[in-house]
């Protein structure tokens, strides 16, 4: 049973406004969380209405992941770049650990070309090093964001080799570590000639992460970012689909990518297909073996 009284006082707590339930609705779409659409009243001395509030919630266990979110959340808005929600109050209430998040009417149509043009400028945000100061998840699985000086070192022990580890842990041996260490050995032939700088990433930037407000303002959410590599976004939003032309156009206007991301986006996305054969199933481990396949021939 989910605990809305523990999860509406913490919601006061952090508006320093009272807050009732009025109504609680299950969203469906996501199969990392629950969703939640909660509708309710505030009553204080200076305001007395109707408002709304979207929560995710998880086992209590996964309230670290929540913690990471806000972390991850407030690092894209201290840019002032691309609009992502406000975090209202994050924590646990009995078996559940809950994240408290602005609630938007969102759309699939609006301003691809100034998404385009907001990520190239949250791309511009670089640090020193790669990595970050915390480590996050992807889904559900771990993400590790040890900071680096070298990026192909951060890529393959950090991605990659996290992922083939998980992979054998989950009983994907055989041809798929084979292929896997064959690509991180492969590594320096990908890159040859090219020296991306640390760049702040969304780090999980599909189709399904981004919508549009009703004023055409692009929002983004469900981040798990770090500072790595910026064509690492881009092959990701190739990787499902769910951007157009306009998208592209801009971003690439704003910051043009290195002739070399034709080949290395099959290698971006490996690390995604990996994740996914490890949260999902083995549906993924022929598309993860036809990657890596290509990425050798490439790297000859």
């Amino acid at each position: 049973m989910i605990n809305w009284k523990k999860i509406s006082g913490n919601i006061s707590d952090a508006t320093a406004c009272l807050f009732t339930i009025v109504h609680a609705s299950p969203i469906s779409g996501g199969y990392t969380n629950q969703a939640w659409h909660l509708e309710g009243r505030t009553e204080s001395g200076l305001t007395d209405g109707k408002v709304h509030y979207f929560v995710k919630l998880n086992s209590a266990d996964k309230t670290a992941m929540f913690t990471a979110e806000r972390a991850g959340l407030a690092a894209l808005a201290a840019t002032h770049t691309l609009r992502v929600p406000r975090v209202i109050a994050h924590g646990v209430a009995s078996q559940h650990a809950f994240i408290v998040l602005e609630h938007f009417d969102l759309y699939r149509n609006g301003n691809n070309d100034v998404l385009g043009a907001q990520l190239a400028a949250l791309h511009r945000v670089q640090a020193a090093q790669f990595g970050w100061d915390r480590d996050n998840t992807l889904s559900l699985n771990p993400q590790h964001n040890t900071w680096s000086p070298d990026w192909l070192s951060f890529w393959r022990e950090q991605r990659l080799g996290f992922q083939l580890d998980h992979a054998a842990h989950n009983g994907y041996g055989g041809k798929l570590q084979i292929l896997g260490h064959k690509i991180m050995d492969a590594l320096p032939d990908l890159f040859a000639g090219y020296y991306p700088a640390p760049s702040l990433l969304h780090g999980d930037l599909w189709g399904g992460n981004y919508a549009f407000l009703f004023d055409s303002t692009p929002l983004v959410f469900d981040p798990a970012p770090y500072f790595g590599d910026r064509e690492t976004d881009i092959a990701m939003t190739e990787l499902f689909g769910g951007f157009d032309a306009a998208f592209y156009q801009a971003y690439h206007a704003a910051y043009p990518l290195d002739a070399g991301y034709t080949k290395r986006k099959t290698l971006y996305n490996l690390y995604h297909i990996l994740n996914h054969c490890n949260l999902v199933g083995s549906s993924y481990l022929n598309q993860a073996e036809g990657m890596m396949l290509n990425l050798l021939e490439e790297a000859r």
